[in-house]
């Protein structure tokens, strides 16, 4: 029999792959805004009882992805295009603090890792290969975030970089835009490896700023219609 203490770690494991996996449907696009959320169908989905579902859905209502109606049920909530600025205009600020001190903190084996994933970004670019090119993008940013020195910086900005990965992944589709964050990339890389943390974190900073504006002009509109699409459907 299990310990008391192995019981809670199970218990506290189990409801954090489902919150997981729930959290990712949600910020891949997979469950879509205001779609109803059925304990007994993600339970049967993911292979567990109603338990944990319920327990992860109080935890993703508390981070804003969920809305649980008394007596109705549990919603999709969703990012809101205001949203999805306010993170890219926080992440503005970290992103340059992160690159700021990667400038001091970075290993040798995570600049290597940073010019690979520049140069296969370059490859990917000339084949149009934008599956590969947002895979690519994430873990520059993952390696950016991990060479900092902070983990709760760190932590932050993976939480801010996965809440926007749908609009993310759209943006990166149009080849001027994935040219254009390859070279600013390659620019951020060489700035922490000559260690200057001011071009550093003023490319870095740079860098989501330009991001932000593309989305702005781009995917705002299309976030909102989507979500105001689903709202007539409800």
């Amino acid at each position: 029999m299990n310990s008391l203490t192995e019981q809670k770690e199970d218990k506290y494991s189990l409801r954090g792959r489902v919150f997981n996996h729930i959290r990712e449907d949600i910020l891949s696009g997979r469950l879509k805004p205001n779609e109803e959320l059925r304990e007994v169908a993600l339970g049967e989905e993911l292979g567990v009882s109603r338990t944990p579902v319920r327990e992860a859905l109080r935890q993703l209502e508390l981070e804003g992805l969920v809305r649980i109606v008394p007596n109705k049920g549990a919603y999709v909530s969703g990012i809101s295009a205001k949203d999805v600025l306010d993170i890219y205009s926080i992440r503005a600020r970290l992103e340059g603090l992160c690159a700021r001190m990667a400038a001091d903190a970075i290993q040798k084996e995570q600049l290597d890792q940073l010019d690979e994933i520049i140069f296969l970004s370059k490859y990917h670019e000339q084949h149009s290969h934008y599956e590969q090119l947002f895979t690519l993008d994430s873990k520059f940013h993952e390696v950016l975030y991990e060479a900092c020195g902070s983990e709760i910086l760190e932590h932050l900005l993976k939480d801010f970089h996965h809440y926007v990965q749908r609009v993310r992944k759209t943006s990166l589709s149009e080849q001027q835009r994935a040219e254009k964050s390859t070279k600013e990339h390659e620019a951020i890389a060489q700035a922490i490896r000559s260690k200057d943390p001011d071009r550093a974190d003023q490319l870095a900073t740079l860098h989501v700023l330009n991001t932000m504006q593309n989305v702005k002009k781009h995917q705002i509109e299309k976030i909102v219609e989507k979500q105001e699409d689903t709202n007539g459907k409800n």
